[in-house]
């Protein structure tokens, strides 16, 4: 990992095993399935639920200062705690849930690499005692949606100056073929395409088979040969920004790109949106 850009936020199952009992570190489960959790965590981790937890019931937006401040003090976690997010899907999620806390400044927040399925594929402890931290203080800053988060105009504005556009979905969201993802539900999207002038980087082949992330110059090689630089700024989506969050961490730390930013409206904003344009080249 020492190749990384910012090799100080991955950390491996070891330091993980190695760090169970640290109080300065506090382990974050985020999973798609919400019953993963229940059914096994590492002893000591807190469960994270992307929806419950990090979006605002009402509106599509993410919680506010004072909600984060609440939901980070009520998990046990102060300014100074160290963050280790892992996960399913190849720490899909976890990788989202560590882009709402750096919106808030977290400043030590890391990725378990290989996530709970390497932890589990090597044996190591689950338990389904649910973690009880004792409560913290925690102060947020107010949420920066400038710096790492991409609104619907402003890529509209991107595109028009040529910038940079990573679309992580399937090549088969990116065509048209399809208006979601393979396995699962449609999700009220009206048009089949890609963001004009997007190139398509499937977030999961920044990942092993063993779910860790290959190495810098492997990801170096699979960004590049689609023409993004380090030198560019870079906005990435996929259907609700969770997928294009994996690909912000990946490009932000892994690869030291200074300006990257997650378009969290993605393709089920842009796809309904009046009078956005698209792009579509599956023909039936």
């Amino acid at each position: 990992m020492a190749a990384y850009a910012h090799p100080e936020v991955l950390v491996d199952t070891e330091w993980v095993a190695q760090h169970l009992d640290d109080p300065k570190v506090r382990l974050v489960e985020s999973n798609e399935d919400i019953l993963l959790y229940h059914q096994g965590h590492i002893p000591g981790a807190v469960n994270i639920d992307w929806v419950t937890d990090l979006n605002d019931p009402v509106v599509r937006d993410y919680l506010d200062k004072a909600s984060f401040e609440k939901l980070l003090a009520s998990k046990g976690i102060a300014n100074d705690t160290t963050v280790v997010f892992y996960g399913d899907k190849n720490n899909w999620w976890a990788t989202y849930a560590l882009w709402v806390f750096k919106l808030f400044g977290h400043r030590d927040a890391r990725i378990m690499n290989g996530g709970r399925a390497k932890w589990a594929a090597e044996g190591r402890p689950l338990t389904k005692e649910k973690a009880s931290p004792a409560p913290a203080s925690y102060t947020a800053a107010e949420r920066d949606d400038a710096t790492i988060r991409a609104f619907r105009d402003q890529v509209l504005a991107h595109v028009r100056q040529g910038g940079a556009l990573v679309d992580v979905r399937s090549p088969q969201e990116f065509s048209g073929e399809r208006t979601h993802m393979p396995e699962y539900p449609q999700e009220g999207t009206l048009r089949g395409g890609h963001i004009p002038t997007a190139v398509n980087v499937p977030w999961a082949k920044a990942v092993r088979e063993d779910g860790t992330f290959k190495g810098r110059e492997e990801l170096e090689e699979l960004y590049g040969s689609q023409g993004i630089a380090p030198d560019q700024d870079v906005i990435a989506y996929c259907r609700i920004g969770e997928r294009s969050s994996h690909t912000w961490f990946v490009l932000r730390y892994l690869l030291g790109f200074p300006k990257v930013r997650n378009y969290d409206g993605s393709w089920t904003e842009w796809g309904n949106s009046v009078g956005l344009p698209i792009e579509k080249t599956y023909q039936p």
